[in-house]
């Protein structure tokens, strides 16, 4: 990731020598990571509710949510969903313990959630080579 940073760092220095990019690409201005106390459950059969995700992961420990995503047109499973515990220690031992195991017949694959992204897109400048075709400068 730093050296992302400092590529990007050294592209936008480039284009303007006299800007002050700190703001934009230093590494304090990313989020900090992730709580681990959120699980997204893929490969989830169509007959699973709530009551059984929950069931299922609270041998591990305080399940405080459970979501399972559904379409919106056919009001069907979407076959994923996310499982909230109150530790990170029950999380991972219910990933570590289920990831891989069949659950109503489908195996499941289970994963640390990442946060919703919320705004724009990233944009990462590209490096162009002096002969390349698609670049403007030339």
């Amino acid at each position: 990731m730093k050296t992302l940073v400092s590529l990007a760092r050294r592209a936008l220095t480039a284009q303007n020598p006299a800007s002050d990019w700190r703001c934009f690409c230093s590494s304090s201005s990313f989020p900090s990571p992730p709580s681990n106390t959120k699980l997204f459950v893929a490969g989830l059969s169509w007959s699973v509710d709530e009551k059984s995700l929950t069931d299922a992961f609270s041998a591990f420990g305080d399940v405080t949510e459970v979501r399972i995503m559904y379409d919106k047109d056919t009001g069907r499973s979407r076959g994923f969903g996310f499982v909230h515990f109150s530790k990170e220690v029950d999380a991972r031992s219910a990933k570590d313990a289920m990831d891989g195991k069949a659950f109503l017949g489908r195996p499941l694959r289970i994963s640390y959630a990442l946060e919703k992204v919320r705004g724009g897109p990233i944009v990462i400048p590209r490096l162009l080579s002096p002969g390349d075709p698609d670049s403007r400068n030339s």
